[in-house]
């Protein structure tokens, strides 16, 4: 039985150019009105998830930085789970191999993000070793502290709010969401995911982006 939806934003909840899907968001909404825990996860900086979470208007609770960060409220404190130093150093060995393109530096707390200018699978021999991983959401590469991700920051906010994450369905699309679809009870990968997710996917629906985040919470009974 679910009880609470840990569900991406990026390529699930919106689609390719970014834009949000209507229909996505009038099924998270339909959970809301039944009281269902929803838990919104993101590869992207705090203010995008905060700002986004309000606007989708389903919950504040968002796990940001492909799980470096995490908050519980719109007005509460980012909780920073990740180690951005870490990070730093590898992105400045890639420096000597690759241009590397920062993205949103500034406001970034737990990792660094570049574009998807270079050949992961290189770049990730080079700092193999350095306490780091790159992801890549699809939209940027991401250098982050191998300690964190999303099915970690899954972890600490199902136990903060009394719900097993056993009990939580974990929707998504790209590699970041791995151990996110791997901790919860069930994982489900809509259409377009990656090839990598969806081996380690429960359930692959046959729509995609927004419509498949739709046709996920039907399969799991949660909506009409």
């Amino acid at each position: 039985m679910v009880l609470a939806v840990a569900v991406d934003i990026d390529g699930t909840i919106t689609h390719r150019d970014r834009s949000l899907s209507c229909r996505a968001v009038k099924a998270l909404r339909k959970l809301k009105e039944k009281n269902v825990p929803v838990v919104l996860a993101t590869g992207n900086i705090s203010c995008f998830a905060r700002a986004a979470a309000k606007l989708i208007g389903v919950s504040d609770i968002v796990i940001c930085e492909n799980g470096g960060v995490v908050r519980f409220s719109y007005d509460g404190e980012d909780i920073v789970l990740g180690d951005k130093k870490k990070c730093i150093r590898a992105a400045d060995v890639l420096s000597k191999y690759f241009d590397l393109e920062f993205l949103d530096e500034e406001y970034r707390k737990s990792e660094v993000c570049v574009r998807r200018t270079f050949p992961a699978d290189e770049a990730r021999k080079i700092i193999e070793g350095m306490g780091v991983k790159l992801l890549d959401s699809g939209y940027a590469y991401h250098i982050v502290d191998e300690n964190v991700s999303k099915g970690k920051a899954l972890v600490y906010i199902a136990d903060k709010i009394g719900i097993d994450v056993k009990d939580f369905a974990a929707i998504g699309d790209s590699e970041n969401d791995v151990e996110m679809l791997k901790v919860a009870g069930v994982g489900i990968a809509v259409a377009n995911a990656d090839e990598k997710l969806k081996k380690v996917a429960d359930v692959i629906v046959a729509a995609s982006d927004g419509e498949g985040v739709e046709q996920a919470l039907r399969i799991l009974k949660l909506i009409d």
